[in-house]
C-alpha cells in the first residue's frame, strides 16, 4: 500500500476507499482486517538459528582448531584428529546455545515495554498495542509520539514532525491536512503524510492509517537491509582485543617455528605444525564471547526482575562504567505526586477555575494521561467543578513544552464564551500580561514565587483573556495582552529512599547531577535536602552557564551538581562537556530529553516516557526510582569486573604456559605437550571460569571500575605470567630425566591446577583470606575440575585418548607441593604489585 495514492485525495475519498469513517473501525472489522493484512510489524526475514551458527564458525578460533584437526588426520594421528574435532563441536555448541539464550532473553525483555497507540474504535478512544493497528484505523498523535504506521493527516493543531529517520534531514517539517494538487512520489513533497517511525516534535493531530508493517515506507527500507547485522561497540572491543592477542602469538610462533627448523631440521615438521597451531589456540581466551554473553544475558534478566529493561546487552557494561548520572529532580528525587499548597491571587476561586479550564482535563475521557499538576487540581475539585468541566469544549491547544515554558489553550465554556488561557512559569507568563488581577504588583508576585520555590514547591501561574466567540484557532500573536490571575504552588514530597540512594551512589563513585527546568531556589532546596549540596550558591542557572567562555563552561559542568532553568540545548552542551572527562548516563522522559538520551554514553528512559525518548534510550526503567538506576549501575559493574577476572586469569596463565612450552620445544627432541593435551588443558581450565559471572566483587572495584581495566593492570598480568612460566620450568627440571609422556602428564596436571589456584588469587586485590568469599558455583566447579585433572592420568581414557602416563606418588606429591608454592608466590607478587601501584598513585596525587 503506497503513500503516493493518498496525497491528492480528500478526506472523504480516502474514507470511502478504506471503508472507514471519522469514528474509526469497529473492533470486529479491525479483527477481520488483522487476518487480511497481518500485524503492524516489520517481519524479521533473518534466520536467527542459521545466523548464530555461522557466527560461531566465523571465529578465528574455529579456523585454527579445524585446520589442526585436518592436519592431524592427514599425518595419520586419527585419535588426535577425532579429539580436536570434538573440541570444535563443543566450542560451537557452547557459543551457539549461550548466544541463543541471550537472543531469547532480549525477546523476553522487549515484551516488558510494548508500544501503545491511542486509536479511535467505533467512536471510543482506546489504547491498543501498535502491532494491532490496521489500514483504516484512526489514531491520535501528540508531542513526543512516534508514528506507528504510515498515516494520512486529517486534523492538525500545529503539528511539527521530525522526519530524519526516513529523510536524513534534521530540521522538523510542518504537516498539513489539505489535499495536494497531484500525487507526489518523493517523501519530501508528501506534506500531508506522516511516515512510520518519524516523531512528533510539537502540536497534536488526528490521522488515518494507510500503510502498516512492511507496506510502510520505513518497512520497505527495513526489508532491504534486514539481512545486515551491526556489531555493538562492546563486541567490537572484544574482537579487537582477541585480534591483538592473536597477532602477538602468531608472530611468536613463527619465530619459534623458524628456530626449530634451523636447530632440528625438517624432521617431524607436520607434528610440530600441529603443536604450534594447538599452542596458538591454547593462549586465546576462546571462552570469552560465551562468558561475556552468559554474564550479560544473566545480568539483563536479573535487572528485569529489578525493573530495569536492557534494550541492548552491551549497554550493561556501559551502565557499569557510568561516573556521572544526569537526571531531572521530578520523579527521580521526588514522588511526582503533587498536592496544592497555596493559591496566591486576588480572586483564588477564579484563579483555580481558570487553572482547571486550561488543564488537560478538558476534552479528555480518561484521567490516565493527566500530568501531575492537573492531577493535583482534580484532587481539590468539587463535584460541581467536575460537572462544569464536562461542558467545556477545547477548540485548540498549543501544548506546553520546555522550549516555551508555557502552554496555551482556546476553550469555550458552557455559556458559549471563549477564552485564551495560558499556564506556565511565572516569569514567562507575566511577560505576556498587560494587566494583573487586583492591585498586586509584579515584584510582589515574583517575591512570592521565590519564597515558594525556596520551600521546594513547584509553582504554576495562570493568565487569560476573553476573545470573540467566532475565534477558531490561536497562534503566538494571540498570546499577548493577557490578564494575570495568580500563582498556584504545589508540594512534591521527596521519595523515602532518596537520601540512602544518593549515599550508595557516592559510595560507588557516581556523581549525581540534577538538570531541571525549575528555578534556582526550587532545585537548590530539593538538592540540599537530599545531601547533594549544602547551600544555594552551589546551584547554577542555564543563563549563567551560557554567559561563560567555553573552558569556564566545561569546568563549571564538572564542579556544579545542580543546574536550573536549563533548556534542551543547554542539556546537550552540559553532557558534551562532561563526556570529555567522564562516562555520562542521562535519565529522561520528555520529547525535549530525546537528544540528550541519544548523546549520553547510556540513555535511560522511564516506562512512562514519550515514544521517541523510549526509542532512543538504551535502558528503560519499569519503575521511576533513582534507586533502580543506581542498582543497575552496581549490577553492571559486577558483570564488568567478573568478565575482567576471566580475561586476567586466562591471559596470565596462558601466556605463562605458552612461552615456557614454546621455549622448551627448542631444546628437546620431542613435543613438550601434545596438541590434544594442550587443548584439554585449555578446556578444563575454562570450566571453573565459566562460573566467574556468579562471583562476589570487592567494594574497591565497584567504586573505580576503570582502574581495573586490562590496560591498567597489564603489569600484574605480566608479573603473574612470569611466575607461571617459572613454575612450568621447575616441572620440566624436576621431570627432565623421565619419559616424554611423564613430562607431558606432569605439565598437564600442573598447568590446570595452577590455573585453578590463580583464579582465587586474581579474583581480588586483597589477601585471599581477607577477600569476600568466592561464589559456591566457582568453588564447586573448581573442585570438580581439580578432581578430574588428578584422576584422568589413572584412567584408560586419559592414557589412550590423551596420551597421559600414570604418575608415581612422588611425582604426584611434587606437583601438589609446587602448586601450593605457586599459589603463595602469586599472592605475594599480587600484593606487592598493588602496594607499589597505589603508593605510586598517592605520590602522583
Amino acid at each position: 500500500m503506497s503513500f503516493q495514492q493518498y496525497t491528492n485525495k480528500n478526506k472523504d475519498q480516502i474514507f470511502a476507499e478504506l471503508r472507514t469513517s471519522v469514528l474509526g473501525l469497529s473492533n470486529k472489522e479491525a479483527a477481520l482486517r488483522q487476518k487480511e493484512f497481518g500485524f503492524n510489524e516489520i517481519r524479521d526475514t533473518r534466520n536467527i538459528f542459521w545466523e548464530l551458527f555461522v557466527r560461531q564458525i566465523r571465529s578465528p578460533f574455529f579456523y585454527l582448531l579445524f585446520i589442526a584437526g585436518l592436519v592431524s588426520l592427514f599425518i595419520g594421528e586419527r585419535v588426535d584428529s577425532i579429539v580436536i574435532f570434538c573440541f570444535v563441536v563443543i566450542n560451537i555448541l557452547l557459543g551457539y546455545f549461550q548466544e541463543y539464550r541471550a537472543e531469547k532473553a532480549i525477546a523476553i525483555l522487549k515484551k516488558f515495554v510494548p508500544i501503545k497507540v491511542k486509536a479511535l474504535r467505533a467512536g471510543r478512544k482506546e489504547f491498543i498495542e501498535k502491532k494491532f493497528l490496521v489500514p483504516g484505523d484512526i489514531v491520535m498523535l501528540e508531542s513526543g509520539d512516534v508514528a506507528p504506521a504510515d498515516l494520512r493527516l486529517i486534523k492538525s493543531e500545529g503539528i511539527l514532525v521530525d522526519e530524519s529517520v526516513v529523510s536524513g534531514e534534521s530540521k522538523p517539517v510542518t504537516k498539513m491536512t489539505g489535499t495536494l494538487k497531484k500525487a507526489v512520489k518523493e517523501i519530501f513533497e508528501a506534506d500531508n503524510i506522516i511516515f512510520s517511525g518519524t516523531s512528533v516534535v510539537s502540536g497534536k493531530g488526528i490521522a488515518l492509517v494507510i500503510g502498516i508493517g512492511g507496506n510502510t515506507y520505513l518497512g520497505e527500507i527495513a526489508e532491504m537491509v534486514s539481512a545486515t547485522s551491526r556489531e555493538s561497540a562492546y563486541e567490537k572491543n572484544l574482537l579487537r582485543f582477541s585480534r591483538i592477542i592473536l597477532q602477538i602469538v602468531v608472530y611468536t610462533i613463527l619465530l619459534v617455528f623458524i628456530l626449530n627448523l634451523l636447530i632440528k631440521g625438517t624432521e617431524n615438521v607436520f607434528s610440530f605444525t600441529i603443536f604450534c597451531i594447538a599452542l596458538i589456540v591454547s593462549i586465546l581466551p576462546e571462552a570469552l564471547p560465551a562468558i561475556a554473553t552468559v554474564s550479560l544475558s544473566k545480568g539483563s534478566l536479573k535487572m528485569a526482575k529489578d525493573h530495569v529493561v536492557v534494550k541492548r546487552l552491551s549497554s550493561i557494561e556501559d551502565l557499569g562504567n557510568i561516573e556521572v548520572l544526569c537526571a531531572d529532580k521530578t520523579g527521580t528525587l521526588t514522588e511526582n505526586k503533587l498536592t496544592i499548597r497555596e493559591i496566591f491571587s486576588a480572586d483564588e476561586n477564579k484563579c483555580y477555575n481558570f487553572a482547571l479550564l486550561g488543564s488537560s482535563l478538558v476534552g479528555k475521557d480518561s484521567e490516565a494521561t493527566l500530568n501531575p499538576f492537573d492531577r493535583a487540581l482534580l484532587q481539590e475539585s468539587t463535584e460541581k467543578d467536575r460537572n462544569t468541566i464536562k461542558y467545556v469544549q477545547q477548540i485548540q491547544e498549543i501544548p506546553f513544552d520546555h522550549f516555551r515554558l508555557r502552554g496555551t489553550i482556546l476553550v469555550e465554556d458552557h455559556q458559549g464564551d471563549r477564552y485564551v488561557i495560558m499556564r506556565g512559569a511565572p516569569e514567562i507568563v507575566l511577560s505576556y500580561c498587560s494587566k494583573i488581577l487586583g492591585r498586586v504588583k509584579k515584584d510582589k508576585i515574583m517575591k512570592k514565587f521565590k519564597e515558594e520555590a525556596k520551600l521546594g514547591c513547584r509553582v504554576l501561574s495562570i493568565a487569560y483573556k476573553k476573545v470573540s466567540s467566532a475565534k477558531k484557532e490561536i497562534g503566538e500573536k494571540d498570546e499577548k495582552a493577557l490578564k494575570f490571575l495568580g500563582l498556584i504552588s504545589f508540594v512534591d514530597p521527596l521519595k523515602s529512599t532518596v537520601k540512602e540512594t544518593v549515599q550508595v551512589a557516592s559510595d560507588l563513585g557516581v556523581d549525581i547531577k540534577i538538570l531541571t527546568g525549575d528555578i534556582k531556589e526550587a532545585a537548590g532546596e530539593i538538592a540540599r535536602s537530599v545531601g547533594l549540596i549544602s547551600d544555594l550558591s552551589q546551584v547554577i542557572t542555564g543563563e549563567e552557564l551560557g554567559a561563560m567562555p567555553k573552558r569556564e563552561f566545561e569546568k563549571a559542568c564538572l564542579r556544579y551538581s545542580v543546574f536550573s532553568r536549563v533548556t534542551p540545548a543547554t542539556k546537550l552542551d552540559i553532557i558534551k562537556a562532561l563526556q570529555k572527562e567522564r562516562e555520562v548516563g542521562f535519565l529522561g522522559e520528555g520529547v525535549n530529553d530525546a537528544p540528550a538520551l541519544k548523546l549520553a554514553n547510556v540513555g535511560i528512559a522511564v516506562k512512562e516516557a514519550v515514544d521517541i525518548s523510549r526509542e532512543v534510550a538504551d535502558i528503560v526503567l519499569l519503575r521511576r526510582d533513582l534507586r533502580v538506576v543506581v542498582g543497575g549501575i552496581q549490577e553492571g559493574r559486577n558483570i564488568f569486573c567478573n568478565i575482567n577476572k576471566y580475561i586476567k586469569c586466562t591471559l596470565a596463565a596462558n601466556f605463562g604456559n605458552f612461552y615456557s612450552i614454546a621455549a622448551i620445544s627448542l631444546f628437546v627432541n620431542f613435543i613438550p605437550m601434545r596438541p590434544v593435551q594442550i587443548l584439554l588443558v585449555n578446556l578444563l581450565s575454562d570450566f571453573p571460569l565459566i562460573t566467574v559471572a556468579t562471583d562476589s566483587i570487592d567494594a574497591s572495584e565497584l567504586k573505580k571500575p576503570k582502574a581495573y581495566q586490562l590496560d591498567k593492570v597489564i603489569g600484574l598480568i605480566i608479573s603473574l605470567a612470569i611466575v607461571n612460566s617459572i613454575s612450568d620450568l621447575i616441572i620440566f627440571a624436576l621431570f627432565y630425566h623421565s619419559t616424554p609422556s611423564m613430562i607431558q602428564t606432569a605439565w598437564f596436571t600442573e598447568g590446570i591446577l595452577t590455573e585453578i589456584a590463580l583464579i582465587f588469587t586474581i579474583r581480588t586485590r586483597y589477601q585471599f583470606f581477607k577477600a569476600k568469599p568466592p561464589s559456591l558455583a566457582l568453588i564447586l566447579l573448581s573442585i570438580i575440575t581439580a578432581i578430574v585433572t588428578v584422576i584422568l592420568p589413572f584412567t584408560k581414557i586419559g592414557q589412550d585418548g590423551f596420551h597421559l602416563a600414570k604418575p608415581s606418588m612422588f611425582a604426584f606429591g611434587a606437583i601438589i607441593i609446587l602448586v601450593i608454592g605457586y599459589f603463595v608466590v602469586s599472592e605475594v607478587v599480587k600484593l606487592a604489585y598493588f602496594r607499589y601501584k597505589y603508593r605510586k598513585e598517592e605520590a602522583g596525587a
